[in-house]
């Protein structure tokens, strides 16, 4: 069945529909995602988003602790970029009824989050902020926007000019072939590769997938980000404790009580994330319990009602005031090479969110930056396809030769537990070596006939992909940076220092700049 569409979006999280709202002014906009509408990393975030709307914060100090937290692996402008249109599309949202908490007064009730110098974080409902959000932009979506759920894309479509002219999709009614002049990427991260994470299981790194098969630019696979504190019972990860608990007061403590994070400052239970999360590592891999105390919260249950209500659910008892808790994968700073306007290496092909790589978030992500990047990049590229219109002629499918077979596959499991032993939140050389030697080659997964096999089957390819591109990339990058801990490189390697690890058409690269650059009229810009 063929689709024929302006614009077709793979994805359902804050940052397509942020797109989606403004596009459908003016194009036929048709939406594709693998799951329900409630079942994207976006509507999950119980974190706020954080954004400069009190007169004792500044730009510049969001700016500057975006950079600290990202230990500097960034592409400032879009830093920069972030930052400034942010806070004004947050404070525009203020004004026209988004339901953020606030206090008697009026005043938005402002959080703090690990790295950040000042109480920034804007939240709804306590800890609920991505489903209302989420719900306030669905509300707005007019029924002119065809959703399409549970249905999975497994092919980008390129024309004989190599545009990206839409997209294969497999759901309950077989395939279909969507055909659009430009196409958006918006399928969040890839957390569901690990054993251990805070991303639901459909969060596989199909749009990075998707990207690197259709030959567009990939980069900062290394820079997986753990969160400390997943909820552990059972032995095993039960969903999010937000870093807002540690905002309001909790602290990280052993069986005994005692404070894990001691030394450096009175804060460092808030320090940048991959600081936590090793901290807890090494507690756990001695063979110690950890814990979120929350002795010093009042109201816990009010504040923060969803971690509650998961907590009671598996028989944690909140009176008991410890939260068991250990870190597990969370979210990906590398993705598909994008620039400010979403526009990838790929005429017509557009990244957005998780999936996107701009260079925001450098080696670790700050915290509540990611809901800011939905709805900043969203915008900006919703602006420029309207400013570009609709143009394409040419959409004669340049048929992808994928004559390989199958490579050997792990099982999910597998694939799973392998990932948190030999990518989680440290790793050396000899490690990746021996994973890399089980995984299929670069090459084998480009041209991989991907005909005749069912979703599950597509998923466990596709996160093969994306696993064998952080493989790669993390023996490549021979330093600890932020995310990135190397036991064999425990220092930062003045070497690296904005030096980017990139993959293109099967091939991998290392280079001086996140993009290519080209002289056109004397000014620098960026190829796309």
């Amino acid at each position: 069945m063929d689709v024929k569409t302006d614009v077709l979006i793979i994805g359902s999280g804050i940052a397509a529909l942020q797109a989606a709202l403004l596009l459908e002014e003016h194009f036929q906009v048709q939406i594709v995602t693998k799951s329900s509408l409630y079942m994207s990393s976006s509507y999950r975030a119980q974190g706020g988003i954080a954004a400069v709307t009190s007169e004792k914060d500044h730009i510049e100090h969001h700016i500057a602790d975006t950079l600290k937290a990202g230990e500097y692996h960034h592409e400032k402008k879009h830093v920069t970029t972030l930052i400034e249109d942010g806070t004004k599309i947050m404070q525009k949202y203020l004004k026209t009824g988004l339901p953020i908490d606030r206090h008697v007064d009026g005043k938005p009730a402002l959080g703090l989050e690990g790295a950040h110098s000042h109480h920034r974080i804007l939240h709804a409902g306590g800890d609920r902020t991505g489903q209302i959000f989420i719900d306030y932009l669905l509300h707005k979506l007019s029924p002119k926007t065809k959703v399409n759920c549970y249905e999975m894309a497994y092919e980008l479509l390129r024309n004989t000019d190599g545009d990206c002219i839409g997209a294969l999709t497999k759901g309950q009614k077989g395939i279909t072939r969507y055909l659009a002049h430009h196409v958006i990427l918006a399928t969040g991260g890839a957390g569901a590769l690990y054993s251990s994470t805070s991303n639901y299981p459909t969060n596989t790194g199909d749009g990075i997938a998707l990207a690197f098969r259709a030959g567009a630019a990939i980069s900062d696979m290394e820079f997986m980000q753990f969160h400390p504190s997943l909820l552990w019972c059972e032995n095993e990860a039960k969903g999010l404790v937000s870093e807002a608990v540690r905002g309001a007061g909790g602290i990280f403590v052993d069986a005994q009580r005692q404070p894990i994070m001691t030394g450096l400052h009175a804060q460092l239970d808030l320090a940048p994330r991959h600081i936590t999360a090793l901290a807890l590592f090494k507690k756990r891999a001695a063979g110690e319990e950890t814990f979120i105390d929350i002795t010093n919260i009042q109201n816990f249950e009010v504040k923060f009602p969803t971690i509650a209500q998961l907590c009671y659910d598996n028989q944690v008892y909140l009176q008991d005031g410890l939260i068991p808790v250990a870190p597990g994968s969370h979210f990906l700073m590398g993705g598909v090479i994008a620039d400010d306007k979403g526009r990838t290496t790929i005429p017509n092909l557009y990244a957005v969110g998780e999936v996107a790589c701009t260079g925001v978030h450098g080696a670790n992500r700050l915290a509540s930056n990611s809901l800011l990047e939905g709805i900043t990049f969203g915008q900006r590229m919703a602006q420029f396809i309207i400013q570009h219109g609709c143009h394409q002629k040419n959409f004669t499918h340049d048929h992808h030769q994928c004559a390989e077979i199958m490579p050997s596959l792990f099982s999910k499991q597998q694939l799973q537990q392998y990932m948190m032993q030999f990518l989680g939140i440290v790793r050396n050389v000899n490690d990746l070596q021996h994973f890399i030697q089980q995984l299929p080659s670069l090459q084998s997964l480009l041209y991989t006939n991907l005909k005749g096999l069912e979703q599950a089957e597509l998923e466990l390819f596709m996160m093969h992909v994306v696993a064998t591109l952080m493989a790669h990339a993390a023996i490549t990058r021979t330093e600890t940076r932020g995310a990135h801990i190397r036991t064999d490189k425990l220092e930062m390697d003045a070497h690296w220092a904005s030096r980017w690890i990139i993959f293109s058409q099967g091939q991998m690269k290392v280079r001086n700049s996140l993009y290519e650059y080209h002289q056109t009229r004397g000014n620098a810009q960026a190829i796309f």
